[in-house]
């Protein structure tokens, strides 16, 4: 039997839809600009060209899975230069450290894809459904036809962002004309229609209906970002000891000393994409977009009241204004040990990147010996030991490389290609561009020459001489 003074405790609370009203302000217009430039950078760098010449793909930015090849503008990353791509992970890893320490959760109110991909929807609710009061009375309303269609219309604009974001993720990954050709004419590959509908899905799903319930629930980022953040850090804030206590614009008219600067006239919470109210103080669904400062500073300005009630501040300086002082300019905020060090690793590590890739060699050379049998007695008492060579050519045209021995006196070597009877220290031979070839080479050393380690070098033969040498070993009698 249940105790009369029991008390039901739900720890789960139904959503809300969030229906965001539109606002005007540098934030917003800011993040306008941000969204139109990733988009375009999303959709539209597939279909951008580069020549590398007759022998590589002709697009900007490509990952060539079935030549095992990274394309980007003019760099060309294979397999083993992988630590590029780690660099660039990093890179962007540290970056967010740096962003985040510096402005608080700025990557996630501006660039996160998936405020990005909510926002362009958002704005679809509005362009179809009308602005936060009408989607609200449209919500409330029971099914009929005009608010069948209107979901109708609405969700096939979802479907088709959706489908053309699958779409453009594919063209990643092989060239993007001739894809699309075979895509529509039923001719590729299987896994580009479950990549293309596996992502028309999670956008259509975690754009349009699920949205900042990603960012609060989902998403790992809210978690950590706490650790990246201090006192220093800007962050958008609720300067409550100017706000409080609060009251409407006629009680505070009557009497402006009982009342704070905040009228509660909700803009603050109805512009927010997540619906939280930033005067209750930092809480996990702020995603720091400043839309709210947007809507505040609008109010602010029509009851003639000093803006900067909601404001990007630190900390430490909204405990300076509260005690009466004036806060720092913000790139006092930004300058900053913490700041400052996290800029210099980043940058460090681009810079090796950029020597890196500026100063490595386009030959490259490595061989492997026969170890069975590890050699072979000749007759007149000389030792022959069988190689095989890779040679790598990682520029986008055929090259010839000529193959030389150092450090084996007196020993000469063939190819399969090239008979004993043309022996010699040195061989020439053709690599196709952007590909790697064997060649079998056989080394013969005078009698009595002792197991020992050599080189091999190969040096290009074209107007652009790189080198490049290997070393191996040369087996003969006696070793262990």
């Amino acid at each position: 039997m249940r105790h009369p003074d029991t008390i039901d405790v739900s720890f789960y609370e139904k959503h809300k839809t969030v229906h965001n009203k539109r606002i005007d302000g540098p934030f917003r217009r800011f993040k306008w600009l941000i969204m139109a430039v990733t988009l375009a950078i999303y959709y539209g760098t597939p279909w951008i060209r580069w020549d590398r010449g007759p022998y590589a793909p002709n697009q900007a930015v490509l990952v060539d899975l079935a030549h095992r090849r990274f394309y980007m503008f003019g760099i060309e990353i294979w397999p083993q230069e992988f630590y590029f791509v780690a660099g660039l992970l990093i890179m962007a890893g540290i970056g967010l450290f740096l962003v985040t320490s510096a402005v608080g959760r700025a990557w996630c109110g501006y660039s996160c894809p998936q405020t990005v991909w909510t926002d362009l929807y958002q704005h679809v609710d509005r362009f179809i459904d009308g602005d936060r009061n009408a989607r609200m009375r449209l919500d409330a309303a029971p099914w009929g036809p005009k608010k069948i269609a209107r979901r109708a219309l609405k969700w096939t604009i979802y479907l088709v962002i959706g489908f053309w974001t699958g779409g453009a993720w594919i063209m990643y990954f092989a060239d993007a004309p001739t894809l699309t050709h075979d895509f529509w004419t039923g001719h590729a590959v299987a896994a580009a229609y479950i990549t293309v509908a596996v992502l028309t899905a999670t956008t259509f799903i975690l754009g349009g209906f699920m949205r900042e319930q990603v960012c609060i629930y989902m998403c790992p980022w809210p978690r950590i970002q706490s650790a990246m953040m201090d006192e220093k850090s800007l962050t958008v804030t609720y300067k409550d000891w100017r706000g409080e206590p609060r009251g409407s614009f006629k009680k505070a008219q009557k009497d402006p000393k009982a009342f704070g600067d905040c009228i509660d006239c909700n803009m603050c919470v109805a512009v927010c994409p997540t619906g939280i109210d930033i005067r209750e103080g930092p809480q996990i669904g702020c995603i720091t977009c400043a839309l709210c400062i947007d809507a505040c500073d609008k109010v602010m300005g029509e009851i003639g009241r000093p803006r900067g009630l909601i404001d990007y501040i630190t900390l430490e300086d909204a405990e300076r204004e509260k005690a009466g002082g004036a806060p720092r300019p913000a790139w006092k905020a930004l300058l900053r040990p913490r700041t400052v060090a996290y800029f210099t690793v980043w940058g460090a590590i681009g810079l090796a990147m950029l020597f890196a890739l500026g100063n490595r060699s386009h030959t490259a050379l490595s061989a492997a010996p026969d170890r069975n049998p590890p050699y072979m007695l000749m007759s007149d008492g000389s030792v022959r030991n069988s190689y095989t060579l890779k040679l790598r050519n990682m520029e986008s045209r055929p090259r010839q490389l000529r193959i030389a021995l150092g450090g084996l006196p007196g020993a000469t070597m063939w190819s399969d290609e090239i008979g004993r009877e043309d022996a010699s220290r040195a061989l020439k031979t053709g690599v196709p561009a952007d590909s790697t070839a064997s060649l079998r080479v056989y080394v013969i050393a005078p009698p009595n020459t002792p197991g020992q380690e050599f080189e091999f070098d190969v040096t290009s033969l074209d107007e652009q001489v790189e080198m490049a040498e290997t070393t191996t070993h040369f087996s003969a009698p006696g070793d262990e």
